[in-house]
């Protein structure tokens, strides 16, 4: 029989190999600071064409370090605030060894990976307050857990949805203005449209109840079936958070599914107080859709589908053809199998880089860090005051900050300038702000989920904004 064409054949030398590759990728974390986003040569297509010709482990791990290493999104750096990005920890490389070496399918069958992923599901429930016997499944973020618990939810409300589709019901689903594109994604993708998510006008920041009760009752009284609620727990623009108590109250009286959006905001419930109060009453939905990748700061992607009743959750998803059957005993065995809870039969080992994380720094570390992040966009927020052009979109309530550099200046210019130091400051690699708007504005926005972020890096931040709108 013919050896096969993939082949290890000298250890010592790939040995040798990984170790410089793991000295080069402990020295790109321990200098993240060195080391912000740079545009890309304009040979790169060239540098990552595949080659017809097989090359030896030592040039592979030369073109990484040369290549790829360079040329990262640039949010291992203290100054990058830009969208919710997570920054990485440094026990993602020990946890990555082990996954590689181990190459665990988590979509079921008895072996430890699987056990691992309970574990971190459960720490999860208990954290967010969800109760005992409550679901949960490691997933690639927040747009596959919204997704996963949409549609239980439609299947609360339509039985027989896996056999005989949605037919003719129209469903409709409510979420406040500005609510994250993971949502609309959802409803678009399981059929339900996005023209039936019903955006509620937002009073103070936060979903105004009487007008959802409200457009339920108009949408009944046209025949369509109501069935979800999304609150909020950190918007995506500026950080804001529904009441969740008051929602689930809502909720329960107007016969809707509450799903939670806590993407990055869901993990103030580690956070120290007044910051951990903005999701009182998470642990009363139905379900949550978070990620470990942005306020957990573990590496991508990782996120969470959690859900409060595992008989809903499993009977969304659980198909078992004679090829996958279970058994009392061997590799078969090990209930429940993760892929009864979710899209994937075939899936990775998220769970050793949280499982990691968390036994390797403590929740108290994570806690203060998250903590942490909360002061340092207030401090910002504080700065901003202080410089004369300079001001805010709107108080800061979490970890967004979201202003103009030249408050003085028309519409259209203001736009034109924070654009423009958005851009200039990424490029020279002082700081990585994005941008959004308010009011018609194009506006500065950061949003604080770096562990590598410290005070000087936001005054050393602002005082380069304020030397380039002071060019204008």
């Amino acid at each position: 029989m013919a050896e096969t064409g993939i082949k290890t054949q000298d250890w010592t030398a790939f040995r040798a190999e990984a170790q410089r590759m793991l000295e080069a990728a402990l020295d790109q974390m321990q200098q993240a600071a060195e080391r912000p986003w740079q545009p890309v040569p304009d040979d790169i297509d060239a540098r990552y064409a595949i080659r017809a010709e097989a090359q030896g482990p030592q040039q592979i791990v030369d073109r990484i370090i040369e290549d790829v290493l360079p040329y990262h999104g640039g949010n291992i750096h203290p100054r990058f605030w830009g969208w919710v990005q997570g920054s990485g920890l440094a026990t993602d490389l020990i946890s990555s060894l082990a996954t590689a070496a181990v190459n665990a399918n988590m979509g079921g069958r008895d072996h430890g990976a699987n056990y691992m992923e309970r574990a971190v599901v459960d720490w999860t429930r208990r954290k967010m307050g969800m109760p005992e016997g409550a679901s949960g499944i490691l997933v690639t973020g927040t747009s596959q857990a919204t997704v996963i618990a949409f549609q239980a939810a439609r299947l609360r409300v339509l039985p027989d949805l896996r056999k005989e589709g949605q037919g003719d019901v129209r469903l409709t689903a409510y979420a406040g203005a500005g609510v994250h594109n993971a949502t609309l994604k959802a409803v678009e993708l399981l059929g339900i449209g996005s023209d039936n998510l019903r955006k509620v006008p937002l009073v103070d920041g936060q979903m105004d109840r009487a007008a959802l009760a409200r457009m339920v009752a108009e949408d009944k009284a046209a025949g369509a079936l109501p069935f979800l609620v999304v609150g909020t727990a950190g918007s995506v623009d500026l950080g804001l958070f529904d009441d969740l108590n008051a929602l689930a109250d809502a909720a329960a009286d107007l016969g809707l599914w509450l799903h939670v959006d806590g993407a990055f905001g869901a993990w103030t419930r580690i956070a120290h107080a007044p910051w951990r109060s903005l999701s009182d009453g998470i642990g009363q939905a139905d379900s949550i859709a978070l990620d470990f990748h942005k306020w957990m700061y573990v590496g991508y992607d990782c996120g969470m589908a959690l859900l409060r009743n595992e008989g809903e959750h499993r009977a969304a998803f659980a198909a078992r053809p004679s090829y996958l059957e279970g058994a009392e005993r061997g590799l078969a065995g090990g209930e429940p199998w993760f892929c009864d809870y979710g899209i994937d039969l075939s899936r990775g080992n998220r769970a050793l880089k949280v499982w990691t994380a968390l036994e390797t720094y403590g929740e108290a570390a994570f806690a203060q860090a998250i903590t942490g992040n909360c002061e340092l966009t207030a401090a910002m927020a504080a700065a901003v005051e202080a410089q004369p052009l300079m001001a805010l979109g709107a108080p800061v309530v979490s970890n967004i900050c979201v202003f103009t550099a030249r408050s003085d200046l028309p519409v259209a210019a203001q736009s034109q300038v924070n654009a423009d130091i958005a851009q200039t400051l990424q490029e020279s690699g002082e700081a990585v702000f994005s941008t959004t708007r308010m009011d018609g504005r194009v506006m500065l926005r950061a949003a604080i989920t770096n562990h590598r972020s410290r005070a000087a890096d936001v005054d050393a931040a602002i005082a380069a904004v304020a030397r380039e709108a002071a060019r204008v």
